[in-house]
């Protein structure tokens, strides 16, 4: 099941974003997470390439639809919170 973002957890990582000097360490966190999710995203996007170039459009190897679920899996954001509220910054 896909991360939900919480309205409650997007208010506080943007009091921390307003003021990173109060809050370093979370802020030093908050960017830890973002450089993370932006590394596992890139890793979906090669994995899904890669068994596109292996294996074509066959059933995956874990029972999924293969290709098409992995493509699905590329929309999915792990702290949707730390993204969504940079448009409020």
């Amino acid at each position: 099941m896909p991360t939900v973002a919480n309205a409650s957890v997007r208010q506080a990582w943007l009091a921390v974003y307003r003021d990173p000097a109060a809050y370093w360490a979370l802020y030093e966190l908050a960017e830890k997470l973002v450089d993370l999710e932006t590394v596992f995203r890139t890793w979906r996007f090669r994995h899904v390439t890669t068994v596109e170039r292996i294996i074509g459009f066959k059933p995956g190897t874990g029972g999924t639809a293969g290709v098409s679920y992995l493509r699905k899996m590329l929309d999915v954001v792990l702290f949707p919170e730390l993204f969504e509220m940079r448009t409020a910054l």
